[in-house]
């Protein structure tokens, strides 16, 4: 399961899920410098000190991500989630937002007798979510909001790998990733097919839970869709991802109903004192 400023939830599925703050074909001069980070004093055992609207950081029961097991999450099939994304057959836009790459787009998801509609999707390095423990080199997360505003995440691991066919999809998102390592670049991606994505995701099972936004404002009631089966990327492509984002992951989190992390750390340095 990051936004260049903090906005409110409802302002748009972008500000609300990530809190990225981006419509299609933004410019360098228009992405302002993130506000919050991952190490450091703003990264997230700091990110409930950043503003206001940023406790459930900290005491929020439902966060994300989590290690997936069968104990906190529900299997489902994949092609129960009617998942589908228009592809991109003159190329889209892939943008650096300092926090995250992210490409706006269209498609739609079904999920408990609701429509979805697709915003965007982003990238982690490595995975925030972990499958039993075991975490991934990467992970995408495809966006989407409902009408009445709820929102739901479609989470896609990536694994390293020479020997295994790679993604397409993914090759083609950062065809010219050399040209966005600034924050605020904005870069075309060569055509984009998705047709191999939706057959990976309707044959996956999916593992289902409510959680949370990952980043800041860390608000729950996020429909989480974590995809079992994950998608593969060659060396070179993933030296070439990760050397622009470099390290975006939250921690991993109790599971959901837990207590949280950070609440927890107070009341036990409390009790010590």
């Amino acid at each position: 399961m990051q936004s260049v400023w903090i906005l409110s939830l409802g302002f748009s599925l972008v500000e609300a899920i990530c809190h990225h703050g981006t419509t299609l074909y933004h410019r360098r001069a228009e992405v302002e410098e993130p506000k919050f980070g991952y190490t450091n004093l703003d990264g997230p055992l700091a990110w409930h000190a950043l503003a206001a609207e940023n406790m459930q950081c900290a005491q929020g029961q439902k966060q994300s991500p989590i290690s997936v097991t069968a104990e906190n999450s529900s299997p489902a099939q994949g092609k129960s989630l009617q998942f589908d994304i228009a592809d991109f057959p003159e190329g889209g836009e892939l943008l650096n937002l300092g926090t995250t790459l992210e490409v706006e787009a269209n498609g739609t998801m079904a999920l408990k007798n609701k429509t979805y509609s697709l915003a965007q999707f982003h990238f982690h390095t490595p995975s925030e979510h972990r499958m039993n423990g075991e975490y991934f080199p990467m992970e995408i997360h495809f966006v989407f909001q409902a009408a009445d505003e709820s929102l739901a995440v479609v989470g896609a691991m990536v694994e390293v790998a020479a020997m295994e066919v790679p993604a397409a999809f993914i090759s083609s998102v950062f065809a010219n990733l050399n040209r966005a390592g600034e924050t605020g670049a904005a870069v075309e991606t060569t055509p984009i097919n998705f047709t191999a994505l939706k057959e990976h995701i309707a044959a996956s099972t999916i593992w289902q839970y409510e959680g949370s936004l990952t980043t800041p404002s860390c608000d729950e009631g996020v429909s989480w869709n974590v995809v079992e089966r994950p998608l593969f990327v060659s060396p070179t492509t993933y030296r070439q991802i990760k050397s622009v984002i470099k390290f975006n992951s939250r921690y991993t989190q109790n599971a959901p109903g837990e207590a949280n992390l950070v609440d927890n750390a107070c009341t036990v340095l409390s009790a010590a004192q």
